[in-house]
This record gives structure tokens, sequence and C-alpha cells, in this order.
């Protein structure tokens, strides 16, 4: 486009500073781009205006029909000096031809199948039609479709149109209100099984959508839902950290059992499911430390684990885990550091024994505490590593494994 055009102000989204290719008007009177509000509503999780900052109580965008014309209008008029003429948009779809579609694939599996494939077509379009979607009842119609064909009615690694629902019922990006109604009106918790199940034997991709959904659905659930999960949810999770099968299925389980270890007897399934030995594994791999968050979250997890007694004995069993924690101190992140510390606090306070404490000393432990004194560090990460230095002083102090730094920076 021409330097030399002038854009009239009101052709511009408030949003994004470009031409209006689909102007519609919230409730606030506000007209903006449908793909800017979209983003900033939906995707953005927000639901005040941009411009008013008044709260937007209806989600319905109304097209503007007249300033698209106008708009179009000036871009024909302007098409000389390179304005490209703006397309007249597609309408968002209707709720009534979604519920038509549900309604007309219950008679058989073949249209099942074309209903699914036409639902993956509208999700594709834009934000609108993905609301359109959840508000004629699509999420829950997925939900039935993956809960009826699981593993014990006959669900197997080649059941496409359960892997095709839950793709479809993943990328619809549901509401949290619509992810608490899945999992409260499901008898038993049906979709939180199915998954599961998908989890243990499904395809590879199959696998990685269900622990996506499964860790959405569980960060809407109440803590009494949490407290109460059985222990082959542990048992998948951790299953997945182990097989890696993809970095967002990793880092989705690993934000699973930050969620979910805290609450009730959820440590105890934790440990019990073997997920200590498996994150201090993934804390060697290079590929999984790359990411900041990735380790993060696993100093997270161990350190609610090592706040049982059965969590620190299943730690000190892996011969690495001492190093493999004390090399994250100062090297990720603060938050890593501060956890990684309690961690040690927590083993050094409880399971202290003379072979521990000198295991402690000989991987640089005493060190790496002297130095978190020293440099700038969270106050709190000082106070742990202060409380684990002076409860053992008496062992730590005068040895001959610490410089002469070191030991002037051992607190009195």
């Amino acid at each position: 486009m021409d330097e030399e055009i002038q854009i009239p102000p009101f052709f511009l989204c408030p949003i994004s500073l470009e031409i209006m290719k689909d102007p519609v008007i919230v409730s606030t009177g506000i007209t903006y781009d449908r793909d800017s509000i979209e983003k900033w509503l939906f995707s953005g999780k927000k639901n005040s205006c941009p411009v008013t900052k008044q709260d937007i109580s209806d989600a319905d965008l109304t097209p503007n029909h007249t300033l698209r014309r106008l708009i179009q209008s000036w871009c024909t008029l302007n098409a000389s000096y390179g304005v490209e003429r703006i397309p007249t948009p597609r309408p968002p779809i209707c709720k009534s031809e979604i519920e038509k579609l549900i309604k007309e694939s219950a008679s058989s599996h073949q249209n099942q199948v074309k209903c699914l494939k036409r639902l993956r077509q509208i999700v594709s379009e834009n934000a609108t039609n993905k609301r359109c979607l959840e508000a004629a009842g699509v999420p829950e119609f997925l939900a039935t479709i993956v809960s009826n064909n699981d593993l014990e009615n006959g669900f197997d690694s080649s059941n496409s149109l359960t892997d095709e629902a839950l793709s479809l019922l993943y990328h619809l990006e549901t509401s949290e209100t619509v992810l608490k109604n899945l999992f409260n009106n499901n008898k038993e918790n049906d979709i939180v099984n199915s998954l599961i199940k998908i989890m243990e034997r499904g395809i590879y991709e199959s696998r990685a959508y269900a622990t996506l959904l499964l860790k959405n659905i569980l960060e809407v659930a109440d803590p009494m839902q949490i407290m109460t999960l059985k222990p082959t949810v542990f048992t998948e999770v951790v299953q997945i950290l182990d097989d890696q099968i993809s970095h967002k299925a990793t880092k989705a389980a690993m934000h699973i059992l930050v969620n979910i270890c805290p609450w009730g007897r959820n440590r105890h399934k934790a440990v019990e499911a073997g997920a200590i030995s498996v994150i201090i594994e993934l804390l060697m791999d290079d590929s999984f430390s790359s990411d900041r968050r990735g380790p993060e979250m696993a100093m997270v997890v161990l350190d609610l684990l090592c706040q049982c007694a059965e969590g620190r004995a299943e730690f000190l069993n892996h011969g690495a885990a001492i190093a493999v924690v004390c090399k994250k101190i100062l090297r990720v992140s603060q938050t890593a550091s501060d956890r990684a510390v309690r961690v040690l606090l927590s083993v050094g306070k409880f399971c202290a024994t003379p072979a521990l404490l000198n295991e402690m000393l000989q991987l640089g432990v005493v060190t790496k505490l002297c130095l978190v004194l020293q440099v700038s560090c969270g106050s709190k990460t000082k106070e742990k590593a202060k409380e684990l230095l002076k409860l053992h002083a008496r062992v730590w102090r005068d040895s001959p494994c610490l410089s002469r730094n070191m030991i002037l920076a051992y607190p009195s």
C-alpha cells in the first residue's frame, strides 16, 4: 500500500491498528476486527473492552455491515494505489446447524464419521465457531464418543473415531465451565477413566491429547475430586513422563503432578507410581532441561513428594538424586533453586545419617549452600540453606572438603 494514502482512522481496529477485514460490535458499542477481539476475549480469556475497560456482558459479536461496506468501497476507490479489496467474510456457523449435525450422527457409524469431519472443518475456521460449538453441546457429544469407545467396550489403538473425537475435544479449547461439567456430570468420572485408558494403550498422538485434556480437566476440578483420584491416574501420568512421547505431553504430565500432589494422600500415590525415579532421570536428560519451565516443575514435584517419609526414602534410593538436585541450584531459576534447597533440607533434616552427610559434603552440597548465602537469591531460599548448614555445622563446618572461602561464609 502506498505510504501517501491516508487511511480513515475509524477503519482501523483499536487492537491491531490495521484495516478491519470483518468489523464486529461488542456489547460496549465499540467496533473491532473479529479476529483481534476473538483472540482478546477467548484466547486471552479477558472479559473487558480494550477501549472502554468496561465488562463485556455478552460475548456475542454483532457484524458491523455498514462499516465493512464502507471499508470495501474505500479499498475499491484506492485500488490504483495498491490497496487490495477486502472480501466479504463468511458468516459464523449457527447453533441450529450444529445441533442438526449432532442429531443426524446418531443414526449410524458412517454419519458419526461425517459429523466429526465436518466439525473439524468448522473448528479450524475461527474462534467464534468454537464458542458456537460449545453452546451447541459439542464438547459433551465428543466426550460421550470417547467414553463409549473405551477399552472395556472394545476400544483399541486403531479406533479412529475415538482418536478424532479426542483431538477435536482438545482443539475446541473448551471453557472452564464446560470442563467442570464434563468432570461432574459423567458417572464415576467416565471421561477421566477413558482418558487414562487411552494414555495407557492409545496411539502415540491420542496418548498426548489425552494427557493434555486430563491436565485441563484437573486444573478446574474441586479439591475433593482431586483427593479421590485412583492410583491408576498417577501410574499413567508417570508413564507418560517416562515415555516422553512429546514435549507438550511431558510438560502437561508434570503440570498434572504439580496440581494434584498437594491434596490428600496423592503424594503417596505418586511415590508408589515411581514418580521420583522418573523425574530424577528426566532432570538428567539435557533435552528436558533445555526448557526452564520443565526443571522448575520437576523440582516443585520433588519438593512435594519429599514432604512424606516414603518420598524421602525413594529419593535417597536413587544413586544420582542428591547430585542432580544440587546441580540445579543457581543454574536454572530462582524457583528451581528454592525448591532444590527445600528438597535437600527435607532429606537432611529427617534422614540424616553419617553416610548421607558425608555424601552431601562430597557431592558439593555444602559448598552450594554456602554460595546461596553469598549471591543474590531469595530470602526464603537463604533461610532454608542457612537452616540446613546450621543443623549439621558440627559435621560440615570444619571439613577439609571446604575451601577457606566457604568456611568463612559458613553461618555461625
